[in-house]
């Protein structure tokens, strides 16, 4: 089952910390988005493989787009 990461605000992409293929935990951190000048870090709400990632540095997202896909 695969599970989507939502943005939980909008923001600019600062930087990613996994790649597609990656084998993360739940609550390892997948990338951070930086909104009014303070960076918050999105972590992975479930174990799996990191299936796909729609986004990359400098990206500039909206509240609910979706940022990465994990089986």
């Amino acid at each position: 089952m695969s599970e989507e990461v939502l943005a939980p605000l909008s923001g600019e992409i600062v930087s990613l910390s996994v790649e597609p293929g990656a084998a993360i935990e739940e609550d390892d951190e997948i990338l951070v988005i930086e909104a009014m000048k303070m960076e918050t870090p999105i972590f992975a709400p479930c174990s799996g493989t990191v299936s796909k990632i729609v986004v990359k540095a400098g990206d500039v997202v909206e509240e609910d787009d979706l940022l990465a896909v994990i089986d």
